[in-house]
């Protein structure tokens, strides 16, 4: 385990110096703003973050798959970071705004928690126009009556605010909590708050909590090239009956804690399958 005042790894720092392309899509009439890297052109990758994130908990994973040839994209869903607010969501209406942002391109799609959902209900409406799915710990959705009426109270509350920015990042926890490394967490902490009325505040609509109700037949019924990446401490432990691989001694937040791991996990399977 790293100390926390050891200086961030030069990997860590050089893929942060990579300043990404910002662009935006419109969605059904919401603005979807996404990061790039690479050569320009249409993505090859396109990374979705888990609810409650954004984009920006792949800053230092994206560049590491660039590899000199790819262009990779990292969006921000509708409620979540810098995009637009909608009146309602849903994993289908997530999962348009990959298909959307990825424009004419065959890519990847890489998507971690709740967003390896929305990239697997991608991946059954428009699997032709996507070259695989990739999803980092994901399980199937099965709320219990408690869990619902929980979901929907967090739904119809609003988020807490902070007098200060440095009293909302240090408030800043991953769910479900584990080890991360510090300089990881500290980067993605500070990309997680906002200004707002009265002070400080997180990038997410607390809405998208009524939002991620899913099929479950969706993983009896996928096709072509789809694998589950799994974290040996993750929340993945309901077989899919998907291909799967695990990334040991790994939290559910891999990119927080197993970075490289993830990133040479990603790296073998978009080289097999382009080749």
């Amino acid at each position: 385990m790293e100390n926390a005042q050891s200086p961030p790894p030069d990997w860590f720092v050089k893929a942060l110096a990579e300043e990404p392309e910002l662009g935006t899509t419109t969605v059904g009439g919401v603005a979807i703003n996404h990061r790039s890297w690479g050569p320009a052109g249409a993505p090859d990758v396109v990374l979705v973050h888990g609810g409650v994130a954004h984009a920006q908990w792949w800053d230092h994973v994206a560049p590491l798959l660039i590899e000199g040839r790819r262009r990779v994209v990292a969006l921000d869903l509708s409620g979540h970071g810098s995009s637009g607010r909608r009146t309602a969501y849903s994993i289908d209406r997530w999962a348009r705004e990959v298909v959307d942002v990825a424009g004419g391109g065959r890519p990847v799609v890489v998507g971690h928690s709740m967003g390896g959902l929305v990239a697997l209900r991608a991946a059954l409406h428009w699997g032709d126009r996507l070259a695989g799915t990739i999803a980092i710990d994901c399980r199937p959705v099965d709320f219990t009556p408690e869990e619902e009426a929980a979901n929907a109270s967090r739904a119809r509350t609003p988020l807490r605010v902070y007098p200060t920015r440095e009293a909302a990042l240090a408030r800043f926890r991953p769910v479900p909590e584990q080890w991360a490394l510090p300089y990881v967490r500290d980067q993605v902490a500070e990309t997680s708050v906002r200004r707002c009325a009265g002070g400080w505040t997180w990038k997410f609509d607390p809405r998208i909590f009524s939002g991620q109700d899913f099929d479950n037949t969706t993983f009896a019924r996928l096709s072509g090239r789809v694998l589950v990446v799994r974290a040996e401490h993750g929340i993945s432990a309901v077989d899919t009956g998907l291909p799967s691989v695990e990334i040991p001694d790994a939290g559910h937040h891999v990119m927080l804690d197993r970075p490289l791991a993830l990133v040479s996990v990603l790296r073998t399977v978009l080289g097999l399958w382009e080749r």
